[in-house]
């Protein structure tokens, strides 16, 4: 019987272990302390990668070097703004304000340690907001829980009723992109039924 590689998520992120359970990987869960600061010249991609192995490493270090750590970030992207987490009730109200009737990019930076290997990829996706006015952005801040997302959205909310067009990887906006995932652990030369 083959012995199966045990999995860490550096992520205290519920929507990415949601999406890893979805694929029937159950990984352990451990909460990397990581200053998500941008670096001076830094590009928002640069960024997210950046994150995403920082993120890993900080587990690896206690001596994990065996298993596969799975770690991610996610940002938004509009006009050349990154937009990370709201800081409070009137933060996430600007930034859905600014989102409104506009195209905006959400990239995802996934790193995946496992031994002496490692391997970073991010995966991006266009997604168009329909206009939304001060009123409806209030019932759905009143609504949702938006503290701890990217452009105080989730996609797979109530706000998903603002996003008029997707162009890209739809588990990406939730902050995994599972295709991505996959094609990192095929070069890994890891199956699914591994983990």
């Amino acid at each position: 019987m083959k012995v199966k590689i045990n999995t860490i998520l550096a992520s205290s992120s519920p929507r990415r272990l949601e999406l890893l359970n979805l694929i029937n990987i159950k990984p352990e869960v451990h909460n990397p302390q990581v200053k998500e600061e941008i670096l001076s010249g830094e590009d928002p991609e640069s960024f997210v990668s950046r994150i995403a192995v920082e993120k890993g490493k900080y587990i690896r270090k206690n001596n994990y070097s065996d298993n596969l750590i799975i770690s991610a970030d996610t940002i938004v992207l509009i006009e050349n703004r990154m937009i990370g987490k709201p800081s409070g009730r009137e933060d996430a109200f600007r930034m859905l304000e600014f989102l409104s009737g506009k195209i905006h990019k959400v990239i995802t930076g996934v790193s995946l340690l496992y031994k002496d290997k490692e391997i970073i990829k991010n995966s991006v996706t266009e997604v168009k907001f329909s206009n939304i006015t001060g009123i409806e952005i209030n019932k759905y801040l009143d609504n949702e829980s938006y503290m701890d997302k990217a452009g105080a959205y989730a996609i797979q909310g109530k706000a998903s009723i603002f996003v008029e067009k997707i162009s890209g990887c739809y588990f990406n906006v939730m902050g995994f992109p599972l295709n991505l995932f996959y094609s990192m652990i095929k070069i890994l030369d890891i199956s699914l039924e591994d983990l």
